[in-house]
């Protein structure tokens, strides 16, 4: 029994520590998170070895993880008719019949607004 004391101790006096730095809502309308938002957009264009890209259709939880710059954000993204590379992919038709496809996400991403550099730390994704 004597040797759970110190861990049960270190739990007790690490609980409140662990509890400031979890995800709070923030504006969907604040400039960082809209460019996280975009960023995580495009990070799964790229790596999807689908030819055609996918766009932003709609953006549900928006959170920041307390005291630091990472994100988390789920969206609901669509196929287009568009090509990857093609310019203006958001005002490019969704496919329709068999091209139809649509996926939600769940990205955590973290900014260094200082340096410009964002980074995708954890992505989830289901087609519907």
């Amino acid at each position: 029994m004597l040797p759970k004391v110190p861990l049960l101790l270190g739990l007790i006096a690490l609980g409140p520590l662990v509890c400031i730095f979890e995800f709070v809502d923030v504006s969907k309308s604040t400039n960082a998170f809209a460019i996280c938002v975009e960023f995580a957009v495009f990070q799964f264009n790229e790596v999807q070895e689908d030819e055609y890209a996918y766009k932003l259709l709609w953006v549900g939880r928006s959170q920041r993880k307390r005291f630091t710059w990472i994100y988390l954000m789920d969206v609901k993204m669509g196929r287009t008719v568009c090509k990857k590379h093609d310019e203006d992919i958001d005002n490019c038709p969704l496919q329709e019949g068999l091209g139809k496809k649509k996926v939600d996400c769940t990205f955590v991403v973290d900014v260094q607004p200082w340096l410009s550099e964002f980074t995708v730390l954890n992505s989830t994704c289901v087609q519907e």
